[in-house]
């Protein structure tokens, strides 16, 4: 089929790449800056260095994928395509949106006459070897006309319909919710272990538990390999930011009641993570000076090496 790619960034060029490399589509690839277009132009895609050029390049009805940040630059890309668009056209955000800007999106888009559709994409780095797992919701007139692309660039058995507008979105936000708290259980695990009484390779536990373990796992594949390049992860600050999707995905269990306790939790866990010193922690401190006559440490004191 034919495609038109906008947003080559690590997920977007190497999309361009696999859906080239299959050699049954026409991949028109846009980017606002020239370079990352010249490099999978050398690889076989149709360059377009400009919007209006991606949407000239494609004969009705155009199919368009943004992989753009989420938040006011995707807007701003659906809206400058949608107005450069004809009736029927499809307009596809695989970013990770807010699954109710979708919703809105998609009926803004529908008043113009135009088909949408929120892609959850998943996948990262390795997905040009691999495949994208892809989470897709929308119309489902354009899902089936996308489908040659989608069946391209995910795995066997990995992508899905998953219903109306927003769909997508939501579904590809409850898995970056679910990721949060397997990263955050991994993490708690090795800290346990590395602080023990026993000198434990991780390296070699981890290798060990993707050997039939109940916790076997892709993210414990890649804990494997983290820790054969640097086993105690010296190199490595302890500061992990969120990408939103975590935080959506506690906002729609409080809307909704879902006692999400490991995912709060791991969302908390990463706020802590950038605190140097933490007032909250000052704040019990103080109170256990208090009321226990506990010590207090100065605030110019060294921490102490951790066993």
């Amino acid at each position: 089929m034919e495609i038109g790619l906008y947003g080559l960034g690590r997920m977007g060029a190497n999309m361009v790449r696999r859906l080239v490399r299959s050699g049954e589509h026409r991949v028109v690839a846009g980017n606002r800056s020239p370079g990352p277009v010249e490099e999978v132009v050398s690889e076989g895609a149709e360059g377009a260095y400009s919007m209006e050029e991606v949407v000239e390049k494609l004969s009705a009805p155009r199919a368009i994928w943004a992989m753009v940040p989420a938040g006011d630059v995707t807007e701003q890309t659906l809206l400058k395509f949608a107005d450069m668009m004809d009736e029927g056209d499809i307009l596809i955000d695989g970013g990770n949106s807010y699954f109710r800007d979708s919703i809105r999106r998609a009926e803004m888009l529908h008043e113009r006459g135009l088909r949408f559709l929120d892609a959850g994409t998943s996948g990262g780095i390795w997905g040009l070897e691999v495949g994208y797992c892809l989470m897709v919701g929308g119309d489902a007139d354009a899902f089936e006309h996308v489908e040659p692309a989608l069946k391209t660039l995910a795995p066997p058995d990995g992508y899905l319909y998953t219903g109306g507008a927003g769909a997508g979105h939501f579904v590809k936000m409850v898995h970056n919710g679910v990721e949060y708290a397997m990263l955050q259980s991994y993490a708690e695990g090795f800290e346990l272990m590395q602080k023990s009484q026993y000198d434990l390779d991780l390296h070699a536990v981890s290798h060990l538990w993707n050997q039939g373990s109940v916790v076997r796992s892709w993210l414990l594949e890649l804990a494997e390999s983290a820790f054969e390049k640097d086993a105690n992860l010296d190199s490595i600050r302890g500061y992990v930011e969120d990408s939103g999707e975590g935080r959506w995905t506690v906002l729609e269990a409080i809307n909704e009641s879902v006692p999400a306790n490991a995912i709060a939790g791991s969302l908390f866990a990463r706020f802590a993570s950038r605190q140097d010193d933490s007032f909250a922690m000052k704040v019990i401190a103080a109170l256990r000076g208090e009321f226990g006559g506990h010590a207090i440490q100065e605030a110019s004191t060294k921490y102490p090496e951790q066993p």
